[in-house]
């Protein structure tokens, strides 16, 4: 097989479980935060969450939001057809080449490792985001590549005009045109309540894990209301909401969006 057509082939593979693979790398890199973060904790004798520690909380969470709200736009504002949720192959109706489409090919990539990056910063590991980075990358060059490859094929010239003047992760914002479809709430809160949900619960689970590790000496002893902790109460609440926004999507029309995905 020849390498282009293996890119290709691998691309669509890796596009069908673009959703879980994400999840399985960081999970595999859990481990490495747990090793080297221990050391590092012993070593400088951190225990508790002081002002150098939140403000690179704080950090994670905005480069983390700014990925939460690009993902936001990006399916709020495109019409039926694109940035759809398709898994079993390549689907377009239309070429998207406005709005946020128009700044940069693959917004929606480039929002989810926003996210991960953000989550990957709030674990005070260089090692994990280094090597989660470059994983991230070969791993999304594959689907972006199989991707362009099926709008090629069906679009001809006029993606060839559009990918020569859009670059495919770093934005260009002065190419910047106004989408044809305004922001879409219903869009937002159907399509991404699940992903706001699941950045939730990843942050909460770092933080616990983040917690026990500068504990571990004396995790014994701590008094059961320090393990109430902000994140778990943050979580309960989304959780309420997850519930309540899944059954109004499931067994109402209120978050129906004629021509959106």
């Amino acid at each position: 097989m020849a390498l282009i057509q293996e890119f290709e082939h691998t691309g669509n593979f890796l596009f069908k479980y673009r959703g879980q693979i994400p999840v399985i790398i960081f999970l595999i890199a859990l481990p490495v935060v747990c090793c080297t973060n221990e050391a590092w904790y012993h070593e400088v004798g951190l225990r508790h969450y002081d002002g150098w520690h939140i403000a690179i909380s704080v950090i994670a969470m905005l480069i983390s939001l700014s990925g939460l709200v690009l993902r936001a736009y990006t399916v709020s504002t495109t019409p039926k057809g694109t940035s759809g949720r398709n898994t079993k192959s390549q689907v377009a109706n239309q070429l998207n080449t406005q709005g946020v489409y128009s700044v940069v090919r693959h917004p929606l990539y480039l929002a989810n490792y926003l996210i991960w990056a953000g989550i990957l910063v709030f674990t005070m590991n260089v090692w994990a985001f280094l090597i989660v980075s470059l994983v991230y990358w070969l791993y999304y060059e594959r689907i972006m590549f199989a991707e362009e490859a099926f709008l090629r094929s069906r679009f001809a010239e006029q993606f060839e005009e559009w990918s020569a003047r859009v670059p495919a992760f770093l934005p260009r914002l002065r190419n910047r045109e106004k989408s044809p479809m305004t922001f879409s709430w219903k869009t937002f809160v159907r399509r991404e309540y699940v992903t706001i949900y699941s950045t939730i619960f990843t942050y909460t689970l770092v933080d616990y894990l983040l917690f026990c590790l500068m504990h571990q000496h004396i995790i014994t002893c701590i008094p059961l209301h320090r393990w109430l902790r902000p994140s778990l109460w943050v979580l309960a609440v989304a959780t309420v909401l997850l519930i309540t926004i899944h059954l109004i999507k499931h067994h109402t029309s209120l978050l129906q969006n004629e021509n959106r995905d």
